[in-house]
């Protein structure tokens, strides 16, 4: 195989004639000149996932605090232009490090009751259990977690009936083995994403 030395100028495409997909064809005007690269390219997602640089974690804490900050703002926090502040969240989201703003809604009535339902199933995953979950509105957050349990179900109901019934709803589900329910009494320290 010839060593190339020196610096030339090479048109690049994907070869679809090679059977590993990440290879790249590279090639000048003489067909015995054409030589392949393999393992050049990565996903959107896996470049995002391996590149995210101090910049990028600044703007992710600001937009976790203030996901509706106007993009000059947040530019100058950061301290690049406009544009290249666009482009690194708009590389953040096309990549699902973004995946989406919420509004952070606080509490409406002080009359709400929040409760934490904690789950140990006889088998996981539970996906059948979380589509179940997903449908009731009550439920504002799911989390697998390690251990004797394995989720643990927040939710915020407007009366301890209604809590009962959706209990009674998780109970009898074909993979719950056991769950035990805990009323919150207050938050004593609640703090925003960092």
């Amino acid at each position: 195989m010839p060593e190339w030395t020196g610096t030339f100028t090479a048109r690049a495409r994907f070869d679809p004639s090679k059977s590993d997909p990440r290879s790249i064809c590279l090639f000048d005007t003489h067909p015995e000149n054409r030589f392949t690269l393999f393992g050049m390219r990565s996903s959107t997602k896996e470049r995002a996932m391996r590149e995210l640089d101090q910049k990028d974690r600044e703007i992710l804490a600001i937009l976790s605090k203030e996901a509706r900050i106007p993009l000059k703002t947040l530019a100058g926090r950061i301290g690049l232009s406009r544009s290249a502040t666009g482009e690194r969240v708009a590389n953040l989201e096309k990549s699902g490090v973004i995946r989406g703003y919420r509004a952070d809604i606080g509490q409406i009535d002080s009359n709400i009751i929040r409760a934490m339902i904690l789950v140990s199933l006889k088998r996981t995953p539970a996906l059948g259990l979380l589509d179940e979950l997903a449908r009731h509105a009550e439920v504002r957050r799911v989390s697998s977690v390690s251990g004797q349990l394995d989720l643990i179900v927040e939710v915020e109901v407007p009366t301890i009936d209604r809590l009962n019934r959706l209990r009674d709803v998780l109970a009898t589900h074909e993979t719950v083995e056991d769950l035990t329910t805990a009323i919150v009494l207050r938050r004593d320290i609640e703090r925003e994403n960092a």
